[in-house]
């Protein structure tokens, strides 16, 4: 069976930004991304992937649910690569802006994978809907 991958977007110590970044155990996490900031749950979704023996594919962005150009840039990257192991799910921690979401949307159907995103970041989007 191949290794299913989960994308995670968030902040972190170290690292450049946009770039992709891919693990497979929390030792080489930790070496390359060190501690997460204050807040940020970006890191703890890419810990829980590792812990469930998924590949994962790290997007750090400058500020969690606020660095629109950074988010776009690796969505982007998500849409015009193809995976070398499918994309299981893509997680959005602290998003609640619609061109985000929406744009993440797309490129999970273009993958057939899940978005992970919490109940506050849900109400944020739904309630940022234009009727």
């Amino acid at each position: 069976m191949a290794t299913r991958t989960v994308v995670t977007f968030g902040e972190a110590e170290k690292g450049e930004l946009r770039i992709p970044y891919f693990f497979h155990s929390l030792a080489q996490l930790a070496e390359a991304l060190g501690n997460p900031p204050e807040e940020s749950q970006g890191l703890h979704y890419a810990i829980q992937a590792l812990l469930f023996k998924q590949g994962l594919l790290f997007f750090r962005v400058e500020e969690e649910g606020f660095s629109t150009k950074d988010y776009l840039a690796g969505l982007k990257h998500l849409a015009k690569t193809e995976s070398a192991t499918p994309i299981n799910a893509i997680c959005l921690p602290g998003v609640g802006d619609s061109e985000i979401i929406d744009y993440a949307h797309q490129v999970c159907h273009l993958h057939k994978s899940l978005l992970i995103m919490n109940e506050k970041d849900l109400y944020d989007y739904l309630t940022s809907l234009k009727t």
